[in-house]
């Protein structure tokens, strides 16, 4: 009894003086933020817990969205035993003195065993045939940790012997739901102290934080246990603290304001202008500040059409696989593709000539309809009863592929909506297109003289 008495101290005193992520672990499924796919009532995960039927599972997602957490709580609800390895530092020897625990406890007490296994997308082939076993006879539950698509890189073994639930980066309300939680406990948190955090500040910790709730926790505890209270006992936590205790600068944008737009429209005119520095710099200020990398990426893409254009067609070309392989590698390895784009538009020739259809589309919204020629209409079902399709002339079947025609409707001839620039590649097209007009031309002045001489006649 006195030991356990001891033991029992000495894990109080280690829960008092852990650090405040661990201490403000959640112990319950209604204390854990965030996962609603798959935690909110009536959701397969809760029902299991819930029920006490929680079969071998794999968890994966980025950092700090709770895996471990959420194993611990399914251990604590089912009142099954908890017991942890790493899939890194663990050996064959390791996951036996593991599961022989697990046959002594159940034998002699009825409790089963969660055996949870972090980082499980380390496990070879030896620690994957000293478990296997087991989990198949329900010695023990086995729940994996990864932050890598168990599909792609865990033991298919393992995948087929569990019900596979991804975790989602934490979103900004998630974050400050937890330092709601953690400013509110007297026990594990600082509930005790007269805590007070600027907006700003709050808003920086949980930007930055970038989903991780243990990277945000560490940060409130710093700035938090930094700070002396004034002579009123209140600790209050200003943006300056803030940046210090996550080491990083606030910079000026909020995604739905105006720093947002200002910056943004700085971005793409700096691109337009041709000067890759700034356009650089503002990128940078926008990923900096928390930006979607796929926002950005997005509204390169429709840069390299608006503002590029035809004057390089290859710029289409590469905003599109730079997007692709942004999804492919992700962060923070997917700068690259960011900083390679932004300098190959913003050093591209450029033509906004892609407006032509805006021209059009004006066009079309004010003028009457017209319809189509008679020999560019479908003749495939009343070419004999109406004559559609009569006269039109193939273009392959004549030199250059190219034969004088009448595309648009009569009234519209000599229009012109779209107006080649003479900027790399599109100076080519300018040169053609204004070849084949010139063509057209000489045609329409032909057909004009035949009709009049015959009308003399």
């Amino acid at each position: 009894m006195p030991d356990d008495l001891f033991a029992a101290a000495a894990d109080a005193r280690r829960a008092r003086s852990a650090p405040l992520a661990d201490r403000m672990r959640p112990q319950t499924l209604d204390q854990y933020v965030g996962q609603p796919h798959i935690l909110a009532p009536g959701k397969l995960l809760r029902r299991a817990v819930e029920a006490d039927r929680v079969t071998s599972l794999i968890l994966f997602g980025p950092p700090g969205t709770g895996k471990t957490t959420l194993a611990r709580i399914v251990a604590n609800t089912t009142r099954k035993h908890f017991a942890s390895l790493n899939a890194v530092l663990a050996g064959v020897r390791d996951i036996r003195d593991q599961v022989g625990a697990a046959q002594e406890r159940l034998r002699l007490h009825g409790q089963g065993t969660i055996l949870f296994v972090d980082e499980v997308h380390r496990f070879n082939k030896s620690q994957q045939d000293a478990l296997l076993p087991h989990v198949e006879n329900g010695t023990v539950t086995f729940v994996g940790a990864t932050t890598e698509n168990p599909y792609f890189e865990v033991n298919k073994a393992l995948v087929s012997r569990s019900r596979v639930f991804e975790l989602h980066t934490l979103t900004e309300a998630d974050l400050r739901e937890v330092v709601r939680q953690t400013l509110a406990d007297d026990v594990r948190g600082y509930g005790a102290l007269d805590v007070r955090i600027d907006e700003d500040a709050l808003a920086h910790l949980a930007s930055t934080a970038n989903g991780d709730a243990r990277s945000l926790l560490n940060a409130l505890e710093l700035a938090v246990e930094t700070t002396e209270p004034d002579a009123s006992g209140k600790i209050r936590v200003t943006l300056a603290i803030a940046e210090d205790s996550i080491q990083q600068r606030a910079v000026l944008y909020d995604k739905d304001g105006d720093a947002h737009y200002d910056t943004v429209s700085a971005f793409i005119k700096s691109m337009r202008g041709s000067d890759p520095d700034a356009a650089l710099y503002w990128m940078a200020r926008m990923i900096y500040a928390g930006e979607d990398p796929r926002f950005v990426l997005r509204r390169m893409l429709i840069f390299a059409c608006e503002d590029v254009g035809l004057a390089d067609p290859n710029a289409v070309r590469q905003a599109v696989a730079c997007l692709e392989a942004f999804e492919f590698v992700g962060m923070p390895e997917g700068r690259f593709m960011l900083g390679q784009l932004c300098v190959y538009l913003a050093t591209a020739p450029k033509s906004n000539s892609g407006f032509a259809f805006f021209n059009a589309l004006e066009h079309v919204a004010k003028e009457r309809t017209e319809e189509p020629p008679n020999a560019l209409k479908d003749g495939s079902r009343d070419k004999k009863g109406l004559g559609h399709g009569v006269g039109y002339k193939y273009p392959h079947a004549y030199r250059d592929h190219y034969v004088p025609e009448q595309y648009l409707p009569g009234g519209m001839q000599g229009t012109y909506f779209y107006e080649p620039s003479d900027q790399g590649y599109e100076a080519r097209l300018q040169t053609r297109l204004d070849q084949l007009r010139q063509r057209d031309e000489e045609e329409d002045v032909s057909k004009r003289a035949q009709k009049y001489a015959a009308d003399d006649e």
